[in-house]
């Protein structure tokens, strides 16, 4: 099966690709495209899948660059492919032609960031942790330090999970209430004491707030579609054992 790659006109033509679980060597739960070397997937189809990525994306493997995600907000600029031990981080820039810049989820957003005139991109990974905790803003910051203008940044946030499928319990809401009571209108919905997050939204009303270019969701919810998907929340539901990893990447 090939590879299944969504794009955004937005960030066109760089090369670009939200790539779905379709066409990969994984089996099992892990069918398909899994990337995630921190799944219990076998590593020999981890390896394979994202070798196919990066002959997707125009390159070799080792310039196929993605950091050790931890749901924070630190951001690592690349300016060569890396070695040894993967930094802790969950973002990444560079200027530096050639390389492709991936981040992996399985829910959270995955948030691609270009300057077509300065040269400059990057790629972020943002659940409500590293989202609140400022890795959008962080990024267009590193990205700026490399000569980006936020003025003509644009970013797009791929498949991610949907507010009909998020539903979490008043001490989630109250975080998010007490940092701005204006946040109360990402939640909605839900049954007893629960609500559901607006993930999304909350993810484009701080780009937006950042003052970059355009913000835009590619669409597609992670959880409701489990052919295309791999989705953490609804494995959890579903009692499985463990969960793959989506990719997305971008490269100048």
């Amino acid at each position: 099966m090939t590879l299944e790659i969504l794009t955004s006109d937005r960030l066109s033509p760089l090369t670009h690709g939200f790539f779905t679980r379709k066409g990969g060597a994984s089996s099992g739960l892990f069918e398909g495209l899994n990337c995630g070397f921190g799944s219990s997937d076998q590593a020999e189809a981890v390896t394979m899948n994202r070798a196919r990525v990066a002959e997707a994306m125009g390159t070799a493997p080792p310039h196929l660059v993605t950091v050790h995600q931890t749901h924070s907000a630190d951001v690592v600029v690349v300016d060569a492919p890396l070695s040894g031990p993967r930094p802790e981080a969950d973002a990444l820039v560079t200027a530096t032609p050639g390389l492709v810049l991936s981040v992996l989820t399985a829910d959270c957003q995955p948030v691609l960031f270009a300057d077509h005139e300065g040269g400059v991109i990057g790629a972020a990974h943002a659940g409500w942790k590293g989202a609140r905790d400022g890795v959008l803003e962080a990024t267009v910051d590193a990205m700026e330090a490399l000569g980006a203008a936020r003025d003509r940044i644009v970013a797009v946030i791929g498949p991610s999970i949907s507010q009909r499928a998020y539903e979490v319990g008043p001490e989630f809401v109250e975080r998010f209430l007490d940092d701005d009571p204006e946040n109360g209108r990402f939640f909605a919905g839900g049954t007893g004491d629960r609500t559901q997050f607006d993930l999304i939204g909350y993810g484009l009303t701080r780009l937006r707030a950042a003052g970059i270019a355009e913000a835009e969701w590619i669409g597609h919810c992670t959880y409701s579609d489990p052919a295309r998907f791999f989705s953490y929340r609804r494995a959890t539901h579903e009692g499985e054992a463990d969960y793959g990893r989506l990719i997305s990447a971008i490269r100048l």
